[in-house]
């Protein structure tokens, strides 16, 4: 349902980079004693041809793992990539309390959020870890790559985000950490955020809360 004299009806939010962020300090610790510069794991751990098979659900995590540990193989024994890559597996994440108190604000004011991420199969357990699910859930659905079979920038999975919304796409706020993701949903019609920090989406907010 459209309000009128509002700019959106539904929000739609990325995950990474937007609400959650990672503690990257025992990869850092390991590259380090490795020799390593800081980075070369998630370097190879997040290109497209290791990252976008885990995201469409197509691998497990332990083949991401190992997938890893073959790209390091040029600079460090499997033993040492494969353990580079475990220790990134299991990093510790955070949600920025700040974002999250202001998309509660959203589902408060009556309007649904909706997640839209590129996703590990995990994703679930990951949202319960982060308290985002149960009782004090903060999303009306989640659209997962993973579940998909399709990754951000591809229309598909805003067409599918923007069905289950149940609003018109270009009633639909969409925020993201990635300029091609934004660009895409722009695209599409959808008004967008391109987030570098919770201000981004605090002045995208405001004339609703």
């Amino acid at each position: 349902m459209t309000i009128c004299g509002r700019a959106f009806d539904a929000v739609l939010s990325d995950l990474d980079g937007v609400i959650r962020f990672y503690d990257m300090g025992e990869v850092e610790r390991l590259e380090d004693a490795f020799g390593l510069p800081r980075g070369s794991t998630a370097e190879i751990a997040f290109a497209p041809a290791t990252d976008l098979p885990l995201m469409r659900g197509e691998i497990t995590r332990e083949q991401w793992i190992d997938s890893i540990a073959r790209g390091l193989a040029d600079r460090v024994p499997w033993e040492r990539g494969h353990r580079l890559g475990t220790t990134l597996a299991a990093t510790g994440f955070h949600a920025d309390e700040a974002v999250v108190g202001m998309l509660r604000k959203v589902r408060a004011a009556g309007l649904p959020v909706l997640l839209v991420t590129n996703a590990t199969p995990w994703l679930a357990d990951d949202l319960a870890l982060l308290g985002l699910t149960g009782p004090a859930g903060l999303f009306d659905d989640v659209i997962s790559s993973a579940d998909l079979g399709v990754t951000k920038p591809d229309p598909r999975i805003y067409r599918a985000a923007v069905e289950r919304a149940g609003v018109a796409a270009g009633r639909c706020l969409f925020v993201d950490d990635r300029q091609e993701n934004v660009a895409a949903a722009e695209a599409l019609g959808m008004p967008a955020v391109l987030f570098r920090e919770p201000a981004d989406l605090r002045a995208a907010l405001d004339p609703l809360l």
